[in-house]
């Protein structure tokens, strides 16, 4: 996301000095950041043989993120359309960018302790079960008959549904893409 919210901002100070949207594209090749340093490459390439639109969702496609997805979707409809706010667009986009990947950050420093505590409560569970077994099989005889075993699979079920339940909630979900991939593209 960062690498994105910088080349969004290279590209709207590039476009007030380049004759249009396609060379301040190409001008941005030079200097766009390593992680999509091959996407954009590709792009620029496939704008030598193709038409801007192509090569911009072939862009988003190579990215697959949703950042990238709102970037190419102002350029497309800016390339439509010849908007005059385009340069203002693009800031905001790259602002709204950085805050993403910044809340991205928080969300996930603030999970890694759910994170660390569904491993230790885990461990926890696992080394109190081997204790039980290795040091006091008399505990668990009642366990071994029908009614036993039952109330031992609740038991199990129980802890083993609410140790799923806290590894869902540490998972960072990324929402879904505004540009899909459309499969072949007419080149």
């Amino acid at each position: 996301m960062e690498a994105i919210a910088s080349w969004t901002e290279s590209l709207r100070d590039t476009i007030s000095a380049a004759a249009g949207l396609e060379q301040a594209i190409i001008a941005t090749e030079n200097h766009c950041p390593r992680a999509i340093n091959e996407p954009v490459q590709r792009l620029v390439a496939s704008l030598r043989y193709g038409t801007l639109e192509d090569g911009l969702r072939r862009f988003a496609d190579d990215i697959a993120h949703p950042s990238c997805d709102f970037v190419v979707a102002a350029l497309i409809t800016a390339s439509a359309h010849h908007s005059r706010d385009l340069a203002q667009l693009l800031t905001h986009l790259a602002e709204c960018s950085r805050s993403e990947c910044e809340l991205y950050l928080r969300i996930w420093v603030s999970r890694a302790r759910t994170r660390t505590s569904v491993r230790i409560i885990s461990g926890t569970i696992l080394c109190f079960a081997v204790g039980l077994f290795i040091f006091n099989m008399s505990y668990l005889h009642p366990f071994f008959s029908r009614e036993g075993s039952l109330v031992f699979l609740v038991i199990a079920a129980c802890f083993g549904s609410s140790l799923y339940w806290m590894s869902h909630i540490a998972r960072v979900e990324t929402p879904g893409r505004l540009l899909a991939s459309r499969g072949v593209v007419k080149a």
